[in-house]
């Protein structure tokens, strides 16, 4: 019998999982909005799932290199303007982890 395939957001929990005990980071605690499925690191959002996808902010070049590599998209907030600095991961969850460590060194600053 095979194995269930995991689901996003089975998915993005083991990146909470993994961020959960970094000083500064507060884990999605739900609500309405924006941001409502997100990681923070001391206040600000640097990965979040949105309509079963995972999101992470990057710096612009960063966005537009792994655009570029076919392994996402720039993020539309439902506003009509793609975000600068925000991109919906293609790439399989596996690259996830690496992804959400680069947003959050590039949030964190």
């Amino acid at each position: 019998m095979a194995a269930k395939k995991k689901a996003p957001r089975d998915h993005f929990e083991d990146v909470v999982a993994r961020f959960a005990k970094k000083r500064g980071v507060t884990a999605p605690s739900g609500g309405s909005g924006f941001g409502k499925a997100a990681l923070r690191v001391d206040g600000k959002i640097f990965a979040m799932l949105v309509r079963d996808e995972f999101v992470v902010k990057l710096p612009k070049a960063r966005v537009v290199e792994v655009i570029a590599a076919r392994g996402g998209r720039a993020f539309d907030a439902n506003k009509g303007t793609p975000m600068k600095e925000w991109l919906v991961v293609a790439t399989p969850p596996k690259s996830w982890l690496a992804l959400a460590e680069e947003a959050f060194a590039f949030v964190r600053g």
